[in-house]
């Protein structure tokens, strides 16, 4: 069997959350794929994998993003792709959060919120805890029946200035940390 890439998929795609992607990546030693980067996300599923493959280093961070809209967008496509990839090894999904409505959601089992702290609740697109575990987005409703880790997090490089590049992005960078500690690599665990 041929070794498959490490991914972790984060729900947002759009420039902001890709600049704070790209400043976490750095920091953590992960690989941004800045093909991925686009709201919506500009290619297809099979695309993304492929890009994936062809990666310099890895865990490889891939975004996805359904511009908002709720209903399956191309993010959604595209992620229902990457989940049921032989190919991959999905190491988690930050799902973030969105003001979209109406949208199922998904449970999370823990969230990152705007001070960069672990909560057991969701949290809301500014990175406040909201009631129980369910957190909303538009690109998060086809995680239901995946089973690795979640971590919930709000949009990332923002959440009320908390997460600017400027300041490193700190929530944003636990997030995945949070995926890669449950996978047992340490942030200084580098490809």
């Amino acid at each position: 069997m041929s070794h498959k890439p490490q991914v972790i998929v984060v729900t947002d795609g759009d420039d902001t959350a890709y600049e704070a992607i790209k400043v976490a990546c750095r920091d953590l030693g992960c690989y941004p794929l800045a093909a991925s980067h686009g709201n919506p996300t500009p290619l297809s599923g099979a695309e993304l994998v492929d890009h994936i493959l062809r990666a310099p280093r890895e865990p490889v961070v891939v975004m996805v993003d359904d511009r908002g809209e709720s209903g399956q967008g191309p993010g959604e496509t595209a992620l229902k792709t990457l989940l049921r990839s032989d190919q991959l090894d999905i190491m988690g999904v930050v799902a973030v959060a969105a003001n979209t409505r109406p949208v199922a959601g998904v449970a999370v089992q823990e969230s990152v919120d705007q001070k960069a702290k672990t909560t057991p609740q969701a949290v809301d697109k500014a990175g406040h805890p909201v009631p129980g575990h369910q957190l909303r987005g538009d690109t998060v409703d086809v995680l239901a029946h995946y089973g690795g880790p979640i971590v919930g997090l709000g949009d990332p490089g923002k959440m009320e200035g908390w997460d600017a590049v400027d300041k490193g992005v700190p929530a944003t960078r636990r997030a995945l940390e949070e995926i890669l500690k449950q996978r047992g690599r340490s942030e200084h665990a580098r490809s």
